[in-house]
């Protein structure tokens, strides 16, 4: 048969693909548009899950620890940990969420808007359809998990962990009964043989753990331009660059 092999089961050669015309390739932009854009919305309610996790959790536990003064506030202690473990989840899908973004944001920014003003001039090095093509051959993310944890607790978890650390504080105030007695309030912060000093350095050592890499994220170049929603396209352009954003982890695997 023409074109296999001996075999039969190979094709020998493969016909070579015909050029678009531009209705083709128009046809086909709307439609990688479109499932990019499925896509990014997928992960933004994947994001809004994990929020709704915390909060949810947060409630539950906030309710059970001050519903009774013989209630432990170790329940506090453990939901933070919790709520650590889902700001790990979170930030996960925050860099596969910044993926698709950056994606939407080059075809908004370079074909959608080329098709309003046809005549604009393209100064800004190398092609738009050649990025696009190179993120879809080696598809990289745009930033590093400590970056993407540290966005992600400044935008939402800061408040729940504030919350938390609060509501610690109070419990360990007013339950059995209020005092304000340095020993009594260390007395009562003892978890099992562990001593109130020990618990409360590591409350200290953990939220001033948080608050490093809060702050260390923001300071990292184009951090804060890329905390809107919305990026620039000279914001999506760097994005979707050969190298992406220097703190980038690698490639997708």
């Amino acid at each position: 048969m023409p074109g296999f092999t001996a075999a039969g089961s190979t094709p020998s050669t493969l016909p070579g693909a015909r050029p678009l015309t531009p209705s083709e390739f128009n046809t086909a932009m709307v439609h990688l548009y479109r499932g990019e854009v499925a896509r990014a919305n997928t992960w933004r309610n994947r994001l809004d899950g994990t929020t709704n996790w915390a909060v949810l959790t947060t409630g539950a536990t906030l309710s059970f620890a001050f519903s009774s003064p013989n209630n432990t506030h170790v329940m506090i202690m453990i939901n933070s940990l919790l709520i650590g473990f889902f700001l790990l989840i979170e930030a996960r899908r925050f860099r596969y969420y910044d993926l698709w973004r950056a994606r939407i944001r080059v075809m908004e920014t370079e074909f959608f808007s080329g098709l309003l003003l046809p005549q604009r001039q393209d100064h800004d090095g190398e092609h738009w359809r050649q990025l696009l093509a190179n993120d879809l051959l080696q598809p990289h993310f745009n930033m590093s998990l400590t970056e993407a944890v540290g966005r992600r607790l400044r935008r939402n978890y800061s408040w729940i962990f504030a919350v938390l650390t609060v509501s610690w504080i109070i419990k360990i105030v007013v339950h059995p009964t209020p005092s304000t007695l340095p020993a009594e309030l260390l007395r009562r912060a003892a978890v099992g043989p562990i001593t109130g000093w020990i618990v409360v350095a590591t409350g200290i050592v953990f939220n001033g753990f948080l608050i490093i890499i809060a702050l260390s994220s923001l300071a990292r170049p184009g951090a804060s331009a890329r905390g809107d929603e919305v990026i620039s396209r000279h914001e999506a352009r760097a994005l979707m660059g050969p190298n992406g954003d220097p703190t980038s982890e690698g490639q997708i695997q």
